[in-house]
């Protein structure tokens, strides 16, 4: 039994498995458990191993390439189409291989250990930041409902609360001022984690060629470069910079029909905090635009007037990541304009 391709279909304890030979005519159909999936696959001996996407995935494919094995990752969104009839494992297993025999299927790189710890670092620094505005906002409401109000920005409330603290005895209570004071202290032991953190994402753009090379664009600054090159990896899986733009969602959603051109706003696909860092590092640049002369800043400039600030931002935004498509994709490095 020589199988081409062996689709798995993860799980947390039971994995189906559905092998197919050149012909594409299934051959293998089983279902196993966690700790027998290794010395099943490696029994087997497929060509390839074909997974979604999903958790655990790159941790199984590393584990495959391993033992000699071709691993490959697909998106879930590429699978839904083949799945036939009801949706169960069997099933799922089936379009998994039905999908990567497809000769212009998109795979999704496999992600090294290292790209995973920079992952984790990011995810944590956004969840403590999460948690800090939320903190903030419960002090703010809290306050309100005495009558004091403070600006919107983290600084502003720091500054802001020692003060109100002594000065506002009448309608804070010794009570609610114990609890502000303790809320505070919170406050300090998740900025001072989110700082920890931070000097660990430096730690990660120094050891690393590629973040240093991306980081010398205007607009992409330690906490970007580090993102982009955990989730993008090798950057020559995209054929173009407008490619990795469209997987950013930097470009706009296309609704064509009977050869009319439909152009939409931007399609928001893809990584949604990636993008979210691109365009915040494009407002960054945005603010201090007006009074330079540079070709850059000139184009910059003419788009604010004629499209407005968000558009710009945008559009750098889209310009960035091609940018950085080019340079993750070769061994030149960013020479700007004069």
């Amino acid at each position: 039994m020589e199988i081409d391709i062996l689709g798995i279909d993860l799980a947390k304890h039971v994995f189906q498995l559905h092998g197919a030979d050149r012909r594409g005519r299934a051959v293998y159909r089983a279902k196993v458990s966690r700790g027998s999936l290794l010395e099943t696959v490696r029994t087997l001996r497929p060509r390839m191993v074909v997974m979604e996407a999903c958790s655990t995935a790159h941790h199984w494919a590393r584990r495959f390439q391993a033992l000699g094995i071709e691993a490959r990752l697909i998106s879930p969104q590429y699978v839904t189409p083949f799945v036939k009839t009801n949706k169960n494992d069997l099933n799922d297993a089936e379009a998994i291989v039905e999908t990567a025999s497809r000769p212009t299927m998109r795979f999704v790189t496999v992600k090294s250990i290292e790209q995973q710890d920079i992952q984790a670092a990011h995810r944590m620094r956004a969840i403590l930041l999460r948690h800090r505005t939320a903190l903030i906002n419960q002090m703010r409401g809290l306050l309100g409902e005495r009558g004091l109000t403070i600006a919107r920005s983290p600084e502003a409330f720091k500054r802001a609360m020692p003060e109100l603290l002594r000065s506002s005895a009448d309608e804070l209570t010794s009570f609610c001022q114990t609890l502000l004071a303790e809320l505070l202290q919170h406050l300090k032991t998740i900025e001072d984690r989110i700082h920890m953190i931070e000097v660990s994402i430096q730690t990660f753009l120094k050891h690393s060629a590629l973040c240093k090379k991306i980081a010398e664009v205007p607009g992409i600054g330690p906490i970007t470069a580090t993102a982009i090159v955990a989730s993008v990896g090798d950057a020559r899986q995209f054929r173009n910079g407008r490619h990795l733009a469209a997987w950013l969602g930097l470009v706009p959603r296309q609704y064509s029909s009977g050869g009319k051109l439909r152009l939409q706003g931007i399609s928001r696909r893809g990584d949604t905090y990636l993008r979210t860092l691109l365009i915040h590092g494009a407002r960054a640049v945005l603010r201090y635009v007006k009074a330079k002369t540079d070709p850059h800043s000139v184009w910059l400039q003419q788009l604010i007037a004629r499209r407005g600030y968000n558009c710009a931002a945008v559009a750098l935004a889209n310009k960035n990541a091609r940018i950085v498509q080019a340079l993750l994709s070769s061994d030149e490095h960013f020479i700007p304009k004069a």
